[in-house]
Order: C-alpha cells, then structure tokens, then sequence
C-alpha cells in the first residue's frame, strides 16, 4: 500500500485489499491527494453521511485557501473553472438554483418517458453482433452515450472526438490532461455558439438548448462559464459512469457465475451464466428483482470510488478526530459501502441485498441527479443483453481484464462470447 493516499488507489493491483487497509485505519485518517497534498479520508459510512450533508463541509473551492484542487488535478488555470466549477462544487444558494434549471429533465417522470427509447437503443446495438465482441466498446459504451447526446443535444456523430479528451483527462501526463480539457471547452462553447445562433434542427427539444434560453424564476440567467461547465459534466456524467456500470454488472455475473435467472424476464428459464472464473464469496443466485441486483453492483463493486472534495468552513470534531477550518476532506464511497459498521457481510456480494444504503451516487443535496437515468439504462441493459444471450460467457479468463487507469474502477474492455440466442 502506498501510504493513504489517492495515488496509492490510483496505482494498486488490488483495489479491494488496498481500500480495506485504508479502511482498518480508523473511520477518517491523514491521507494525501494525487499530488501529495494533505487531506483527509473518510472511510467510514456514518462519517461520510455527516461529511456529505453537515453544511459546515462545503465543496466550493472558492471557500477554501489551504488547498489547490486545479493544481492537484493537474487542470491549466485556464479552463479549470469549467472542468471543476460543476454542479457538485456550488453549495446553495447557487447549487440551488444550478439543479433547478437542470433537474426538469431527470424527473422520475421523465426518465419513465425515456425507457422505450433507451430499450431500442439496446436492442439495435445487440443486431448482428458476432459470436465474440468487446462488450465495452459494442454495448456499454454506445448505449449511455447516445441516449445522452439525444438528452443533451450533442451531435452522436462527434462522440468518438469528445470522448478521446475526456479519456485525456484521466491521463497521467499533464500535456494530455491540458490538451483533453482545453479541446473539450472549446468543442462546448462552439456547439453552445451555434446553438445560440440557430444553427441546430430540433433544438428546443434537447437540454442544452433549453438550458440556453432558461432564467430561474428569480430571472438570473446563467452565466456563459456556468452554461459551459454544466453542459461539459453533464456529458461526461451521462456517460461515464453508466458504461462503467454495466461494464462492471455484466463482469461480476459471469466471473462469479451468477445465476441470470431474474435479470431477464419475471420468471423466464434463461439458464445459468458461465464465466472463465469461479468467483469468490457471494451468497447464491440473482433470482431477486434487477433492481435490487443493480443496487448491489453499486455497492459492491461501483464506478464512482471517491466523492467531490469537500473543505471544513470550522473546525469540527468527527470520527475521533478534529478537522481544522480550511482542511480538505475526501470521502471515499468505495470504502465506506464496505463498511461492516453498517453493512451485513460487507465482502459478500448479495444481489437480493434488501437493506442497502449504499453511496454509489453519492448523498445529501449533490446526489447524483442522472441517477435515475443511469439505473434505468443499467436494468435495460442488463435485461436485454442476458434475454438475447442466455449463455453470454467471458472470452478471457477473468484475472487477465484489463482495467482502465483512474479514479473510476472502469474496464478498459470485456470481452464475451454470446453462445445460442435468444429470438429478440
């Protein structure tokens, strides 16, 4: 283990042991960011709620001075307001008014609305597939990222560009990170520009162009920079973490060899998956709801591993130890879901987990609003691919996946063999 330190789990062969030794030194502990810098991380469950909801922790950089976040990022003063001024670093009143403008299209309601055409999308990526594939780069990926283009209003014909530099800004070279972040608000502020100048069919049906012509209700409309930097982290939430998601779903039932039998239709006969691995504790078949299933890969093995930072406005005394006013606070999800103070057999995974408080999107007024969209694109995935393919298995054996560098436990790919089909 490299100390407690972000870069440490950046670098670890073995994410589960090093969270769980990061873990066993106490609930919150002395730890450093990527670039060394102090910080604190919180691994406990119950002191990450406090850290996620108590308003004396806020995730506005501009509210602190003992830490800089643009600097530890590795982002160029330059654009690193639009690439960190997202909705989850305002505090209210201004995150307020932010997921006001941008909640009206992640309602329950209109996720609901969506699902037809997310179920399409999965079934056309599923045509004509051959009897091996990436499941990552034909299915995980180009499902989210079209549904967000379609929600957004970004061309799907420019997602191969756009998504280079978001890869750029994972990278461990600073140029690239430079060059990823640069490229990427200016391809925004482009696409906003012609927008504005009714260049686009169809624009008053995506988010984007409605967020261009919106005020809030106290009529303050949102100023260009907060436009670019909403619409840049939405494009990369809406997709990001769903690939992820269903990339890594799909890798826990067939390396563990979980049963698919109520992941598919209510009560069909799909058979049983059958991955190059064994697998290690889980505790029997997914036969329960996939909801409840999804909720379980969430907890267990999810995507986002690490919150936005958050900063002390005041000293506070938490988990046996005092937070200085100004310290920097880092909660990190992927320890505190395994946390055995509040989790039953934390290490097991446990698709018909019914008590399941988990953080996989995070808490408190900065949970994840695409969170509704990514379970409904996640169970449609999931239930359309193992309905297709009963007897979907790895192609390579389990330890040998590649998985992509970062702060996002993300494969880089998947690859499967369908076996027979399904009718669709």
């Amino acid at each position: 283990m490299t100390g407690n330190s972000l870069r440490g789990l950046l670098t670890a062969t073995d994410r589960d042991a090093f969270l769980a030794e990061l873990a066993a030194g106490g609930p919150i502990s002395r730890g450093t960011h990527l670039d060394g810098s102090p910080i604190w991380l919180v691994t406990g469950h119950a002191e990450s709620l406090t850290v996620l909801t108590d308003p004396r922790f806020s995730s506005d950089p501009a509210k602190q001075t003992g830490f800089d976040l643009a600097a530890a990022a590795g982002l160029p003063e330059d654009v690193a307001p639009y690439l960190l001024r997202t909705l989850g670093a305002y505090d209210p009143p201004d995150h307020t008014r932010l997921r006001r403008l941008v909640s009206r299209a992640f309602t329950h309601r209109r996720i609901e609305q969506l699902r037809p055409r997310i179920q399409q999308i999965a079934d056309g990526l599923l045509d004509g597939l051959p009897d091996e594939f990436d499941l990552i780069e034909r299915y995980a990926y180009p499902l989210p990222i079209q549904v967000i283009c379609e929600l957004l209003g970004v061309p799907l014909q420019d997602r191969d560009t756009w998504r280079a530099w978001a890869g750029d800004l994972s990278a461990p070279d600073p140029a690239r990170i430079a060059t990823g972040a640069r490229a990427l608000v200016a391809y925004m502020a482009d696409l906003i520009a012609r927008m504005q100048a009714g260049d686009q069919a169809g624009q008053a049906e995506n988010l984007l162009s409605a967020l261009i012509a919106t005020r809030d209700e106290d009529g303050g409309r949102l100023s260009e920079q907060e436009l670019i930097a909403l619409s840049v982290s939405i494009l990369i939430a809406g997709h990001e973490t769903t690939v992820s998601l269903i990339g890594r779903s799909v890798h826990l039932i067939l390396s563990r060899r979980l049963s698919l039998a109520g992941l598919t239709d209510a009560g069909a006969e799909t058979g049983a998956g059958t991955g190059a691995e064994a697998g290690g504790d889980v505790s029997g078949d997914v036969s329960g709801d996939v909801g409840a299933a999804v909720e379980e890969f969430l907890r267990y093995g999810g995507p986002a591993e690490i919150a936005v930072l958050r900063y002390a406005l005041q000293p506070v005394q938490l988990g046996g130890v005092t937070i200085g006013a100004g310290e920097a606070v880092q909660v990190v999800y992927a320890a505190a879901n395994r946390d055995p103070a509040r989790f039953d057999r934390p290490d097991a995974l446990d698709p018909r987990r019914a008590d399941n408080p988990h953080l996989g999107f995070g808490h408190g007024i900065h949970y994840c609003l695409g969170a509704a969209l990514a379970r409904a694109e996640t169970q449609i995935a999931l239930t359309t691919l193992l309905r297709r393919y009963p007897a979907l298995e790895l192609a390579v054996l389990a330890d040998g996946l590649a998985w992509k560098p970062g702060l996002q436990r993300a494969l880089a790919a998947l690859p499967v063999r369908t076996g027979p089909a399904h009718p669709s």
